[in-house]
């Protein structure tokens, strides 16, 4: 049943999509004290003013309601509307000097697009990886995989076997996609701040970045107003990684900040898109003991 309606909702347009997702993301806040005590408490440390608040409370329904049309699309078929760019160039270079591309992408407006629209222009000469948590019930796990297998996209689950599958990727000079503000699991991150408060931050960027020499760019899926579509935005690092050795944990934590500065850089940018009900602060949850980076 569920799957039936995410399909018929596939084929909405993208502004009745829009509409249903405003209403949709009022009545989560409404209904839910704990995620509305989360949006404001998150929103209201960094300094967002009560009108953004407010958009981005729209902007999480919306974001919500988009999927289907995103996950759902026929292999092939090109995003519509089509997407719009902003610094592309910076990816041509990146291609051009052949040691790999990281795009880091934040829970920032429509993230989902990102690597899709990445895949849709460059994906036939030079594909891309992106890292999925695979979802806990089996219908949902399957569709948001096949959703990241595209032609010139490929999807790594958060494991050691993703992390091997992301490395060698680069290795080869190829794309890797991932949302640095996730949190990880218990060892493979460290606390570090993020908007005044330490987060617990994955410390697999970094790595990847450090043991690849792969180009560092970071994008951002922008929703456009009146249903008009998408725009991503290229930018590179603000900051470049210091130098140290992976294994040291004080280097990981300086590796893990200057990450969450460049986070909070994008989103102080569009901070009416993030998703400031996302749980950025809760503790990591406990795996198994597979979590060093292989070489």
């Amino acid at each position: 049943m569920i799957a039936l309606v995410l399909r018929w909702l596939s084929r909405r347009s993208l502004g009745l999509l829009h509409a249903f997702g405003g209403a949709l993301g009022w009545a989560a806040y409404a209904l839910s004290p704990t995620y509305r005590r989360r949006l404001l408490a998150h929103a209201g440390q960094a300094g967002v003013t009560a009108a953004q608040r407010r958009a981005a409370v729209t902007q999480a329904g919306r974001m919500v309601a988009e999927l289907p049309r995103l996950w759902m699309r026929p292999a092939g078929e090109t995003v519509v509307p089509p997407v719009q760019w902003q610094g592309a160039e910076r990816i041509d270079a990146a291609l051009d000097a052949g040691r790999g591309l990281l795009l880091m992408t934040p829970h920032l407006g429509c993230f989902e697009v990102c690597a899709q629209a990445y895949a849709e222009r460059w994906g036939a000469r030079v594909p891309v990886t992106v890292m999925f948590r695979p979802a806990r019930k089996p219908w949902l796990r399957e569709l948001v995989e096949a959703s990241r297998t595209r032609p010139g996209m490929s999807a790594a689950p958060a494991s050691l076997a993703g992390v091997r599958q992301m490395m060698r990727a680069l290795k080869r000079g190829e794309a890797v996609g991932l949302l640095p503000d996730q949190v990880p699991p218990e060892g493979m991150g460290v606390w570090a701040p993020f908007f005044g408060r330490d987060a617990y931050t994955m410390t697999l960027a970094a790595r990847l970045a450090e043991q690849t020499g792969a180009t560092v760019l970071l994008m951002v899926g922008e929703r456009l107003p009146a249903a008009a579509g998408w725009r991503v935005h290229v930018q590179p690092l603000p900051e470049p990684l210091p130098p140290g050795s992976p294994a040291d944990e004080a280097h990981q934590v300086a590796c893990a900040t200057v990450i969450n500065r460049a986070m909070e850089h994008l989103i102080r940018q569009w901070p009416h898109q993030y998703l400031w009900g996302y749980q950025r602060y809760k503790s990591p949850r406990r795996v198994r003991a597979e979590v060093a980076v292989a070489p």
